[in-house]
């Protein structure tokens, strides 16, 4: 039934929407996934050339390995796979696989896009931030030359690059592991952490569910709040256990406090959904983008492992929720976009 759904939304270009929830007569709609490959930790981008670009940890795609994937849409719905957008690694990684969680901006002064991303250096076996820059959003992107911070396990991932709106600073969340989340203001030319700038601990794990482990950070500033979200605890495990969180704050730098329910968690449809972005439409609503594994299928089952969906996200008393706090499994009325 959702297969069939899916197909028959697919031939109606199944893009740009016009209302929140389920679609009406002469809406136009959209089944999840809405990118159906193996598309992890998926990071949205709305660029001045009037694509959004989707950027996504590695995978292997028709036999080749992708270091940094890249998918474009005009409409958050129809994705076109473009392919690598970091086709030569950094030198300092060059005989390593581990191309993790990119996040890209853009700075308008620069006119260049710099990609936030995690590796793992070719001396080392813990994973490293580091940043790399490219004139197009597709890339290619070039990385930068060394490292911006490397760790001794998994705490050094993830990144994502925030412009403050209320005061400017270019800012960078990352994190965790079974560490905390972290912020640190950038340079101005983005490229190395302001000096004498220092990491500084905003959400913890905790010894509860979904939050032993917490990672995958993203900060959205609406209607005068900082609303962090973040994901935990096993994503990828044969039984996996993840859910989307999030933690609000009246400053970039905290503190947070933590919506104790989840924003998203699993059904009988999708599981261990998690590793958000968020995206504005142009009726002002905000839609997550993410990814999560196909209840239907075997586990990491080729190149459709942990696929990427599409969700409205309301706030209401404050906090951020996503209908029924699951993945959407049947049609739902797709982004509002003006052009």
């Amino acid at each position: 039934m959702r297969l069939a759904a899916a197909a028959s939304c697919a031939a109606l270009l199944a893009s740009c929407a016009i209302d929140s929830g389920h679609p009406g007569a002469g809406q136009r709609s959209y089944v999840n996934p809405v990118l159906d490959r193996d598309f992890p930790d998926p990071a949205v981008l709305r660029s001045r050339d009037g694509w959004f670009y989707a950027y996504a940890t590695q995978a292997v795609s028709q036999g080749t390995m992708i270091n940094i994937q890249v998918a474009r849409s005009h409409d958050l719905v129809a994705w076109e796979y473009l392919g690598d957008a970091l086709p030569r690694k950094p030198a300092w990684s060059a005989s390593k696989q581990k191309f993790w969680a990119p996040h890209v901006i853009y700075d308008e002064g620069q006119q260049q896009y710099f990609m936030y991303y995690s590796a793992e250096p070719d001396d080392a076996t813990g994973k490293c931030l580091a940043v790399a820059v490219s004139a197009a959003p597709a890339g290619p992107f070039s990385d930068s030359g060394a490292p911006l911070v490397c760790g001794q396990g998994i705490e050094q991932i993830d990144p994502m690059a925030f412009d403050d709106p209320r005061t400017g600073r270019h800012l960078l969340y990352w994190g965790s592991g079974s560490e905390p989340i972290k912020v640190r203001e950038l340079a101005p030319d983005r490229l190395g952490f302001l000096p004498g700038s220092a990491p500084q601990a905003i959400v913890f794990p905790e010894d509860t569910k979904y939050r032993t482990l917490i990672e995958g950070a993203w900060v959205v500033y609406r209607d005068g709040n900082y609303y962090l979200f973040y994901s935990g605890d096993r994503c990828c495990a044969r039984e996996p256990r993840y859910a989307l969180m999030a933690a609000r704050a009246a400053d970039a730098f905290g503190p947070f406090e933590s919506l104790e329910r989840p924003v998203l968690e699993a059904n009988g449809f999708w599981l261990a959904p998690g590793h958000n972005s968020v995206v504005t439409d142009d009726a002002g609503r905000d839609w997550l983008l993410y990814h999560a594994t196909d209840a239907a299928r075997a586990f990491y089952s080729g190149d459709r492992s942990r696929v990427m969906l599409l969700d409205r996200l309301v706030y209401e008393e404050g906090w951020p929720r996503v209908e029924d706090g699951q993945p959407s499994a049947s049609a739902r009325a797709a982004p509002f976009l003006s052009r």
